[in-house]
């Protein structure tokens, strides 16, 4: 269970692959608003963020170092649903949201 990541990558992309490989939604924010769809993820990263940012996003990995690591690697912020479309517990794994 992992899912490459891109600032390549658009929005809807991103959304749909964390789906299909988590089973759980992931909201993408441009600031403090929701990103266009359409957008890459390089072009709303923050304008201090890192150049570069691909990374991996593994199953076993707690939610809240997930919104980290694209935050880091990225400058992007996220936040992760579970199966009920509520925020998920940052101390929780992401496998473990899909059977909420």
């Amino acid at each position: 269970m992992a899912l490459s990541v891109s600032g390549r990558q658009k929005v809807k992309t991103l959304k749909e692959a964390f789906r299909k490989e988590f089973g759980v939604n992931i909201r993408v924010y441009k600031g403090v608003k929701f990103a266009d769809d359409d957008a890459t993820l390089a072009s709303i990263r923050s304008e201090d963020a890192p150049k570069s940012g691909d990374f991996e996003v593994h199953g076993k990995t707690k939610v809240g170092n997930v919104e980290k690591q694209f935050l880091e690697s990225l400058g992007i912020k996220v936040q992760i649903e579970n199966s009920a479309g509520d925020l998920a517990d940052n101390n929780e794994t992401l496998a473990s949201q899909k059977q909420k």
